[in-house]
């Protein structure tokens, strides 16, 4: 059998629920076998002027079987296959035209036309007589032999690809010739024109299950109206936007997914969460992105919070060594969270979505309480030394998006942030390590707060700013940003009214 591999055109739209009384409007021409000069058109007032019978290149390389396919000496219908113009608004924008592709007459059976309902209505006896009927010609005519002319789309392999479908006609074995998603795609419009039921379901079977390029799922896509409800719900649930819900879910695991590789220490961990990074970056809907980081947001920070409730909790204080395993659990477990904290601020940031985030990290006071307790002992130090520096780098990056407008935090979050977080800071300090690169974190924040608490009315920085004494040393000239906000305090509260 052969395959055509040639694009292949639209489908006209046929009626497929009682296809035998609903016939589309293609040139489905019945030939008078005593008469040759005299033609019957499908419900057609006007004449098809007779047409010479050529045979194509395709026809020509295609062997007759002996009581099957295009064998002259059993076959008791003829049909003749020609050019006709295009019906369809994809036929001449999507592929080249095929003019000058001769005619094809190919000589088939009745009974196994009947596999296609079109050829079905066009056998039975009703139609036949009416076509009589219609035409106004009394002469008996030979119903042994019967003549038919199918126009089909002038575009290149519309013939081949009608003539591959007739092919199938005969066989009720789909899987060796639809075997390519380009061969299912040329194949489909036509046994959809033809009402070939079974080669529809063969067809849509073998999309359903292989990948496509983008060109093809385009063509996919355009057939699927062409299809009951029924065959392309398998193909619609593959291509059709999902629920916001759904797309959320996928996001949400992926995030997880990439977290949870971090935790394993796995060699991709970086690239796995730079994918789902440019993932969030490319997220069509800004507001969908929110919702999935708030919710990891919050739940990374939840187990943070737990894990240092546990560790400065009395009950959890003591000398043996049950206690000192549980504690270096919930520490570590405490850092590797945090690291998630600090990844999905980061993710906040980028994408403008980090309001929700900044006013839950203002809200914190149980939390940086047991975070004061854990740092003023040293058991951290051997345990999880990274925990400060983890949780003090996504308070700083929180504060900074709130500094440089990124953040639009209210009065009440701008004050609360610094008045929860100025302690922990502090309490740092007091207990830093020799790191320059850590030193250099609590400058920063240092400064960023001293930022914000300039933002809040007098009396609240009055109040905040006495307790950043502690940013000062012994040399005045190392703490700018410190004098500077004094100053800037002192200023405005010596300036005259003048409202």
């Amino acid at each position: 059998m052969v395959i055509a591999n040639h694009a292949g055109a639209a489908p006209k739209k046929r009626q497929r629920v009682n296809s035998n009384s609903r016939l589309s409007s293609t040139a489905a021409v019945l030939i008078d076998s005593s008469r040759p000069d005299v033609t019957l058109t499908e419900a057609s007032s006007h004449k098809t002027p007779p047409a010479t019978i050529r045979r194509s290149a395709s026809l020509s390389s295609l062997n007759p079987i002996p009581g099957g396919f295009n064998d002259p000496t059993t076959a008791d219908v003829i049909l003749r296959l020609y050019l006709d113009h295009p019906t369809s608004p994809f036929d001449d924008s999507e592929f080249v035209s095929a003019v000058d592709q001769p005619d094809v007459q190919v000589y088939l059976h009745s009974h196994v036309l009947t596999r296609s309902k079109y050829f079905a209505a066009l056998l039975s006896d009703r139609w036949q007589s009416e076509s009589v009927n219609n035409e106004g010609d009394c002469e008996t005519i030979d119903m042994k032999i019967h003549r038919f002319n199918l126009g089909v789309s002038a575009v290149t392999g519309s013939i081949d690809n009608h003539l591959t479908v007739l092919q199938l006609l005969y066989t009720s074995d789909f899987s060796n010739a639809i075997n390519s998603v380009s061969t299912a795609l040329h194949v489909l419009p036509v046994a959809l024109e033809l009402l070939f039921e079974d080669c529809v379901r063969s067809c849509v079977r073998f999309l359903e299950a292989v990948p496509w390029t983008e060109e093809e799922e385009r063509r996919v896509v355009s057939l699927m109206p062409f299809l009951s409800e029924e065959e392309s719900k398998e193909l619609l649930s593959r291509v059709s936007p999902v629920k916001d819900e759904l797309s959320e879910e996928m996001l949400y695991g992926l995030i997880l997914t990439a977290l949870h590789t971090a935790n394993h220490n796995y060699p991709n961990m970086a690239f796995a969460k730079a994918f789902v990074a440019k993932l969030l970056r490319d997220f069509s809907s800004k507001e969908s992105a929110r919702r999935v980081l708030d919710r990891a947001f919050e739940a990374s920070l939840k187990i943070v919070k737990e894990c240092l409730e546990e560790y400065s909790s009395p009950d959890f204080r003591g000398d043996h060594n049950e206690t000192e395993a549980i504690q270096r659990l919930n520490l570590h477990k405490a850092v590797t969270d945090g690291r998630h904290v600090l990844w999905l601020v980061e993710r906040m940031i980028e994408l403008r979505v980090a309001d929700t985030a900044v006013k839950e990290w203002s809200e914190q006071s149980e939390f940086t309480a047991d975070l004061q307790r854990a740092f003023r002992d040293d058991v951290w130090r051997n345990i999880a030394p990274a925990l400060p520096a983890v949780l003090i780098r996504s308070t700083c990056k929180l504060a900074n998006a709130v500094v440089a407008g990124n953040v639009l935090a209210p009065r009440e979050v701008r004050m609360n942030l610094v008045k929860d977080w100025l302690p922990v800071l502090i309490v740092c300090k007091d207990n830093i390590s020799n790191m320059p690169t850590q030193k250099l974190l609590y400058l920063e924040l240092e400064e960023t707060f001293l930022k914000i608490i300039s933002t809040l009315p007098m009396s609240d920085a009055q109040e905040l700013l006495q307790q950043c004494l502690s940013f000062s040393t012994r040399n005045v000239e190392d703490c700018p940003h410190l004098v500077n906000a004094f100053s800037t305090w002192f200023r405005r509260a010596n300036r005259s009214p003048t409202f």
